[in-house]
């Protein structure tokens, strides 16, 4: 058997590539940002069209949901990028990207927010109608305040599996942060040094997000006290 070659690791090579690792890492953060956001709209719609008890909106929400959780957020990129074209919606790579990711998501926020509702007691609603507020006002005031408080762990979770599944954007030659690396590595020939300067981007970005993350969770600590 022969022997495995040493890995010859030269930091200079991840030194001399971060300023284009870092633009592609902006790039990251801001579709990640803007699927977050996105995300978070979808998935307060359907929470909203959920509790309207009407049957078909909820079977089309349930389909919705169903088929973005049992599908690869990978095809769905794919999808989103070369068969919308097909039907007539050309959109550039980074907006397919921020589509696909937020759709992706809102699924998720849905399912996370249904569980965030059940917490609330039945009285605050029951309170919220006594006084003459509306439905509208009673999810604007009550209900979406609670139940995004609630949730805020999980949400957490998955607004940083998000940002570290936008490297799958990359197939679809969306330049962020994988697809800067890998651009670099097919120059240079140094995979190692890249891709762990890479790593150390995507564990940077993700630490703020949980720190930005644990914050709100105190501030709403004390709204809630």
């Amino acid at each position: 058997m022969g022997r495995r070659a040493a890995v010859n690791l030269e930091l200079r090579y991840a030194v001399q590539a971060l300023p284009l690792l870092l633009r592609g890492a902006l790039v990251t953060l801001e579709t990640s940002l803007l699927a977050i956001v996105l995300g978070i709209v979808v998935g307060v719609a359907l929470t909203v069209l959920r509790q309207a008890r009407v049957r078909p909106v909820e079977w089309a929400c349930q389909v919705y949901m169903s088929v973005m959780r049992g599908t690869p957020l990978f095809i769905q990129i794919l999808i989103v990028y070369y068969v919308l074209p097909g039907l007539g919606f050309d959109i550039p790579r980074f907006a397919a990207g921020v589509v696909a990711l937020s759709l992706n998501s809102g699924a998720y926020v849905t399912e996370i927010l249904r569980g965030g509702l059940s917490m609330i007691p039945r009285g605050q609603v029951d309170a919220a109608r006594s006084v003459g507020m509306s439905r509208a006002l009673m999810w604007r005031h009550v209900l979406l305040p609670q139940a995004i408080a609630l949730v805020l762990p999980p949400l957490t979770v998955e607004f940083t599996s998000l940002l570290k599944a936008s490297a799958l954007l990359s197939v679809i030659a969306v330049v962020e942060l994988t697809r800067t690396a890998q651009q670099i590595i097919a120059a240079t020939f140094r995979p190692v040094e890249l891709w762990l300067a890479a790593g150390a981007l995507y564990f940077v970005m993700c630490f703020a997000l949980g720190g930005a993350a644990r914050w709100l969770e105190h501030r709403a600590a004390v709204y809630r006290t």
